[in-house]
């Protein structure tokens, strides 16, 4: 306010209008905009002495040429960056109710925008990555028979090379699909522009669905920047590849296959996991830029593919602890299609049992999935068991029970736990004196009971616990000693003996040889090494060596480090 100051304010603001007309009262010009709440400029120089009042009608009174002209300058202005439009947020028409609430509750900022989407033409070509996978083959069809497509473009590294591409091709046909399959490179650029300029311009590109994606699992110490990058490049570069190329196009369709991996984590899966929520983050960005984007996380489909048909028995116990049941064909391409029509960027699409999520501790679950722990099939909260006695106080149990006795409770302990680790119901399966890699165990299993045996008993216990200790008598004396420190020496149970660390350093030897990736290393050079190792071990067992004692002798006499420094010398490994 002040005199001689102009004030110009739209007329939807009444009361401010009213409070500058106060401010305005020792003189000066208040210039209203609109065509609501006008006042009378008469009555407000009587009531306001010195105050000019002029409502201004922006269509009225400027004029199309000065309207031109504002136009002219706001564009420069934003074109040069000196101003930024606000930002824009689109909503599809089928979320309206939605985006309207969103609106009443004030919780955004610039504009909200009704988006009528595109819809999926028939007449239109679908494109499909992965598309002579198995998954990509299910989805071919279930476009040219639910959705009435007529025109696919299946793309995969291989092309018509890949097995079984000549027969799918003579199928889809024969539904009445004009189908071609290419190979690409998705994460090349290059490569899927060139694709895309051979889609037929009489059928242009309606749709893609990205299928495609490569596993390269390892623990989190063994990932590397090529494990990262063949995760990457198959899923999320080839997934930005293809919103590139195709953010000019009005699509009716950008749909994106993730993984559960994304949202629940599996072990040994930090870089197949990354790459899945990148198309979850770009699903969601695109339809906050008003395209079509949706990105479904897949549990398990019982339809065996490229992915999964490296699954075990314990891999697939390890996912049905997390109560996702495989869905069949027909339930995964029914949840696909509910999928579509839910509108949501990202979703999650799994076959989920409630009831084997509620037999497990919450606390040992991933935190999505906490909360369904407590419900049961009836959908009543109810208690979950403390899996591996997860809230027994160990040390307390033990206290004052002979050496023997704590070894045999903590031994049931490992039993239980490594039985549920590899899918069996009955501990019975392992043996005591049994290795851990015998069973069944590698990487990833070998850490789930350990983090199942810290939960249980309450310790920190190492990555390599399993390695280290590599049979359940050993592994449950180990444990006793940690719980029990100052109780009787070490008592494994009648015929279990003490094993020498050298040969727990062999049982790691062997495990760390079995998860190698053969084209990666030097195997002559390996191979060279072990059977030096081996010669020069021979060697000191033969009986020329009799004056220095016997192997077992010497065995017993040397120390843990004598005996790990030689192989650690002669392999190469100090």
């Amino acid at each position: 306010g002040g005199r001689g100051v102009d004030v110009v304010l739209n007329s939807l603001a009444g009361p401010f209008v009213d409070a500058s007309l106060r401010l305005l009262r020792e003189g000066g010009r208040l210039l209203e905009m609109g065509k609501t709440d006008v006042r009378d400029p008469e009555r407000i120089a009587t009531e306001y002495p010195g105050v000019r009042y002029h409502a201004y009608d922006l269509i009225a009174d400027a004029g199309p040429e000065r309207i031109g002209e504002m136009l002219h300058a706001l564009s420069e202005l934003f074109a040069s960056g000196a101003l930024e439009p606000p930002p824009v947020r689109a909503w599809p028409l089928s979320r309206a109710r939605e985006a309207l609430r969103y609106l009443s509750q004030a919780k955004h900022t610039g504009k909200l925008v009704l988006d009528v989407p595109a819809p999926v033409d028939p007449e239109g070509t679908v494109l499909i990555t992965g598309g002579t996978g198995t998954l990509g083959r299910h989805v071919a069809e279930h476009l040219v028979r639910a959705w009435n497509i007529r025109h696919l473009l299946l793309v995969s590294r291989s092309g018509m090379d890949a097995p079984g591409a000549a027969e799918l091709l003579a199928h889809l046909t024969d539904l009445g699909a004009d189908v071609r399959i290419a190979a690409c490179d998705i994460g090349d650029a290059a490569q899927v522009a060139e694709v895309l300029t051979g889609v037929d311009p009489a059928h242009p590109l309606t749709g893609v669905v990205h299928a495609a994606g490569a596993l390269d699992d390892a623990m989190l110490p063994s990932q590397d920047p090529k494990r990262l990058a063949r995760a990457w490049a198959a899923k999320a570069a080839a997934a930005a590849q293809l919103h590139t190329a195709t953010a000019h196009l009005r699509l009716g369709m950008f749909v994106l296959f993730s993984s559960f991996a994304s949202d629940l984590g599996t072990p040994g899966q930090a870089n197949y996991a990354a790459a899945n929520a990148f198309c979850d983050a770009l699903a969601t960005r695109r339809q906050a830029a008003g395209l079509p984007g949706l990105s479904v996380a897949w549990g398990l489909w019982a339809a065996t593919s490229g992915l999964t048909a490296r699954l075990a028995d314990a891999d697939l116990a390890r996912i049905g602890r997390l109560g996702i049941k495989a869905n069949s064909t027909e339930e995964g391409l029914a949840l696909l299609d509910a999928a579509c029509r839910h509108g949501h960027p990202h979703l999650l699409a799994l076959h989920l049992d409630t009831g084997s999520l509620a037999a497990q501790a919450a606390g040992a679950l991933p935190a999505p999935l906490r909360a369904l722990a407590t419900v049961g099939g009836s959908g009543r909260a109810r208690p979950t068991a403390a899996a591996g006695g997860q809230n027994t106080d160990w040390a307390g149990r033990l206290r004052g029970l002979p050496s023997t006795e704590q070894h045999r409770l903590l031994l049931n302990l490992v039993r239980t736990q490594a039985a549920t680790v590899l899918g069996h119901a009955d501990p019975g399966v392992v043996r005591p004196d049994a290795s851990f890699k015998d069973l069944g165990f590698d990487s990833l299993t070998a850490v789930e009971l350990r983090n199942r045996l810290a939960a249980a008993t309450g310790l920190r216990l190492p990555a390599a616990l399993v390695f280290d200790h590599p049979e359940a008598a050993v592994l449950a004396e180990h444990l006793r000693q940690e719980l029990s420190p100052d109780g009787e020496p070490g008592a494994l149970g009648p015929g279990v003996p003490q094993p020498h660390p050298v040969l727990n350093e062999l049982v790691r030897l062997e495990n760390s040889l079995s998860t190698v990736v053969v084209e990666e290393v030097d195997s002559g050079a390996v191979t060279a090494r072990l059977e030096t190792l081996l010669s020069k071990w021979k060697a000191m067992c033969s009986p020329a060596e009799a004056d220095d004692g016997n192997a077992v002798e010497r065995l017993q006499v040397a120390t843990a480090d004598q005996v790990l420094e030689f192989i650690d010398n002669e392999l190469g490994l100090s």
